[in-house]
């Protein structure tokens, strides 16, 4: 699913009527897109009916030839007009000659033709307003909306909330949102996602995100163009490595983890155990001897690489000590665990003063990150295909901004790094974002607070190392390592009971299944 700009979507458009697929056929599509969903999704229902609430732009022309299309496939259905449309109005009159029901708003000023209506149906389809939407909102729309979801909030049975396009009263650029919002459990969004539905608050009204085909190209034209994209289970499904039957461990690769300390050795533990489930052939796990002491026992399948220490963090010498085993390494990760001590700081200076081509791609998480500012010129000592995975405290140690700032615009602030560090930037949290230096960049589409626990980070970046040592470009394995993470962290939280009691090794404990799901 791509993302764009409700202008960019407005250029799109007009291109597609410039050569061909008019508006009105656009609309159509639309409209029938969006018939077939809720019908392929609800016809099971008993005597399934549908309420449209319909405003005077294109959005409420879309909602009633969907209508229109239920109506001709066993359904009943009514039409709210929440604002008034033209008299000559073809899709309303096509729907009221299929035998749909219309309740005008000026008709029914107490609303009970719309709360008796409301209460029949199996299906609202909320249709007021589009993607062009800016605050505030009209004061007799927040009025119909305020009155829906009060009703609404009384029923023990209530009926399913399907925004077409977007939820009205959400920015669909901005993600600001109108009080009086409906939460819909569903937003059909029509060819491609608006950025705004994948911004907090705007995401808490959405419910599950889905895409209808309006018959415009995703791989031609001007969308086709369009770099932005949300990460699914296709993207996946692609980038994931096959494993032949006659497969051994070196045909998936040799992850090389720097990771731990005395202080963190569980990072090191949950890096590793990561980087295993995701499909590594070979973990090597570079470690202090008190981290292996600490953990060996826990991960019989690593290969341990004890290194040089100071107190029990990583000294200068084991930059040295690597040498000799790095050039085995498919991908090297670093910073999980390290702690900010000057020995280690010495060890990341040592360890990239070594010419870039020396160095197989790095993984950098955590203190490895921090420490990245304390070197002049690190950009440039990066191997290339890289990768950098900052929450946003972190990204503001690297970039010299302020957290809020980080959070203004997260998708803009990846892309702008990414491309000026020329590696892979995870920009991570809700909704993380991960943004190439060709310009890609993919959002997933997730956020619960089953990963608000120390020690998921390290998971991820585990998981990242665990791809990328099997060959997977650093972008596919940075965006399919952050789909299975938030979706392992999802289904931790549905096994435990609730979000608060998700541990880190619970969530390398869901990958398996997700894995099998997609694989």
């Amino acid at each position: 699913m791509k993302i764009v700009s409700v202008e960019e979507m407005k250029s799109i458009e007009a291109d597609a009527d410039a050569h061909g697929l008019s508006y009105a056929a656009l609309m159509r599509n639309a409209g029938e897109g969006i018939g077939k969903w809720v019908h392929a999704h609800h016809y099971s229902e008993r005597n399934p009916v549908v309420l449209g609430l319909v405003g005077s732009g294109n959005n409420g022309g879309d909602t009633l030839v969907a209508l229109t299309y239920l109506l001709a496939n066993g359904w009943q259905a009514s039409v709210f007009l929440v604002r008034g449309r033209q008299a000559d109005d073809v899709l309303l009159s096509d729907f009221l000659k299929a035998g749909g029901k219309l309740i005008q708003s000026e008709e029914d000023p107490e609303y009970s033709q719309l709360s008796a209506t409301l209460l029949a149906a199996s299906v609202l389809l909320d249709g007021i307003l589009g993607t062009g939407m800016h605050l505030p909102l009209d004061p007799s729309i927040g009025q119909v909306l305020k009155f829906i979801s009060t009703k609404l909030s009384s029923l023990t049975q209530r009926p399913q909330i399907i925004a077409v396009d977007c939820p009205s009263g959400v920015d669909c650029d901005s993600g600001e949102v109108a009080t009086e919002t409906l939460h819909a459990d569903h937003t059909l969004t029509l060819a491609a996602a608006k950025p705004g539905l994948l911004t907090f608050p705007a995401f808490k009204f959405v419910g599950i995100l889905s895409s209808i085909d309006i018959g415009l190209s995703d791989t031609e034209g001007m969308l086709g163009s369009v770099r932005r994209q949300v990460i699914d289970e296709a993207f996946l499904s692609r980038a994931l490595p096959e494993r032949e039957m006659d497969a051994h461990k070196g045909d998936f690769g040799t992850a090389l983890l720097v990771v731990g300390s005395e202080q963190y050795t569980g990072a090191a533990l949950l890096a590793g155990r990561a980087a295993y489930r995701v499909g590594a052939g070979v973990v090597n796990l570079g470690v202090v001897e008190q981290v292996r002491a600490a953990i060996a026992g826990q991960l019989p399948e690593a290969t341990w690489i004890v290194l040089p220490d100071h107190y029990g963090y990583l000294a200068n010498e084991a930059a040295e000590f690597l040498y000799s085993v790095i050039q085995r390494a498919d991908v090297l990760l670093i910073g999980c665990g390290w702690g900010m001590q000057e020995t280690t700081m010495q060890f990341l200076r040592a360890l990239l003063s070594s010419t870039p081509d020396n160095l197989p791609p790095l993984v950098v998480d955590a203190d490895g990150l921090k420490m990245l500012m304390r070197i002049a010129g690190w950009q440039s000592q990066l191997p290339q295909g890289s990768v950098l995975t900052p929450h946003p405290g972190e990204m503001a140690v690297l970039t010299g901004m302020t957290v809020d700032e980080v959070q203004a615009d997260r998708f803009e602030l990846a892309e702008h790094y990414a491309h000026a560090w020329n590696q892979v930037v995870v920009l991570k949290g809700a909704l993380t974002i991960i943004a190439g230096p060709n310009g890609q960049t993919g959002l997933i589409p997730m956020a619960t607070p089953a990963l608000a626990r120390a020690g998921t980070g390290d998971v991820l970046a585990g998981m990242i190392a665990g791809l990328m040592a099997q060959g997977v470009d650093a972008y596919q394995a940075s965006c399919s390592a952050a789909y299975l993470h938030g979706m392992a962290g999802m289904a931790a939280a549905q096994l435990m009971g609730n979000t608060a009691s998700v541990l880190a090794n619970d969530i390398i404990d869901c990958l398996p299944a997700q894995i099998s799901m997609i694989k």
